[in-house]
């Protein structure tokens, strides 16, 4: 089945890519942030667009590409707006924008692209210029060294990457990924078996997720990259890393039938899961153990893709990426929280009404969302786990608010 994405999707990568050519031109700061800021508003002006055109037409489009454009344009203006304030008196302004903006088109194009080769190209640019964002104080040591250790990591990858896009175009024929998972489904239909090819195909692609997910034992430089500036890790952990969980998600037909390749993403997913929450829980630092628990949601995504729970592993991505981004973004007032938190007399434990209590308003206004639901989308059903869920997730936001 073809990957249809809404035309104004795909300008999406050319918005922050044509916006280097006024930033690079721009020696202004002012000038050189409103380009960069306008490209942000656009971007996501035009996802908001393709959202309500794939609402409007009767096409099957392509869900997986508009949630990750729309959750890219978001974290873009978000992250350009930060950085302007961010690095208010900073020398290199121009080229951090323009690495940015580079970095960003990259990542557009990985997530709005149907081709194989183009997905993968864009990737290998996107580490490429996310390099110049962590080196960006070049004066620090440290940075550099950890900024190199990323470096040698995502070129192990990207050969993984480049291999398996070999193996794949040699058995779909073509470059498109479309066409690839036809094959992958016909060669299934006609024998039950992917064959070596596709099954080293998978295998590859998985050790290159892992590779660029930084899961154990290859975590070393998630954890040590804290010198580049708070916006580029915010970046890095809530967007560039989740990529390889949309890239397991893209190819879902594909590892659904590769055994040995879903055996690997729950063998490493669930010891990083494990391994990572644990240590993650000793550390003081508010940034490591950021990067610690960036290591944990990572390989519970990939354990989640491993068991074929990809929907779930869909949400995961997303809220994951949301959360990460604020929780790096907001990081310098937690110790300004901490204080005026221990200011503030000890609020008494909630009782077991008062958990009923919140949790009864999570189901009403749950049950306001089905009826919702079935009214906008009738041949769509709402899943009641998915419900049951989210009510458990609002209990104690209802709470607080109580």
């Amino acid at each position: 089945m073809p990957i249809i994405l809404p035309p104004l999707v795909e300008l999406l990568p050319w918005v922050y890519a044509l916006t280097l050519i006024p930033a690079s031109l721009l020696h202004t700061r002012e000038h050189l942030w409103w380009s960069a800021r306008g490209a942000g508003y656009l971007g996501l002006s035009l996802v908001l667009a393709a959202w309500l055109q794939a609402a409007l037409n009767e096409q099957n489009d392509d869900r997986l590409g508009l949630a990750m454009a729309g959750l890219i344009s978001l974290l873009a203006l978000v992250i350009i707006d930060y950085s302007r304030r961010y690095l208010e008196g900073e020398l290199g302004q121009q080229r951090y924008v323009l690495a940015l903006l580079g970095t960003l088109a990259a990542v557009a194009t990985v997530v709005t692209s149907t081709d194989l080769i183009v997905l993968v190209g864009a990737w290998i640019f996107s580490s490429l210029c996310l390099h110049q964002l962590l080196t960006f104080y070049r004066d620090r040591p440290q940075a550099l060294v950890v900024a190199h250790k990323k470096f040698l990591a995502s070129r192990l990858a990207d050969v993984c990457l480049l291999l398996a896009t070999g193996l794949l175009v040699r058995a779909g024929g073509d470059s498109s990924i479309a066409v690839i998972l036809d094959a992958v489904n016909s060669r299934l239909q006609a024998s039950g078996q992917l064959g070596w090819d596709l099954q080293l195909a998978a295998l590859l692609l998985a050790l290159a997720v892992i590779l660029k997910s930084a899961q154990l034992p290859v975590h070393g430089w998630l954890i040590q990259v804290m010198e580049a500036p708070t916006p580029v890790s915010a970046l890095l952990h809530a967007g560039l890393v989740n990529l390889g969980g949309f890239l397991l998600l893209r190819f879902a037909p594909l590892f659904s039938a590769a055994v040995p390749a879903q055996s690997l993403l729950v063998l490493v997913g669930g010891l990083t899961a494990v391994i990572a929450a644990l240590v993650m829980m000793t550390r003081i630092s508010i940034k490591v153990r950021l990067a610690w628990s960036t290591c944990a949601q990572m390989g519970l995504m990939l354990l989640e893709c491993g068991l074929g729970l990809y929907e779930l592993a869909l949400v995961h991505l997303l809220a994951h990426s949301l959360y990460k981004a604020h929780a790096f973004l907001a990081a310098g007032e937690t110790v300004a929280q901490a204080r005026q938190h221990a200011l503030q007399p000890v609020a008494p434990l909630p009782g077991l009404g008062d958990l009923l209590w919140a949790l009864l308003l999570a189901g009403l206004a749950l049950a306001l969302l089905q009826g919702a639901w079935t009214w906008l989308m009738p041949t769509h059903e709402l899943p009641l786990v998915a419900l049951a869920i989210l009510a458990i997730g609002l209990a104690p936001w209802c709470l607080r608010r109580g």
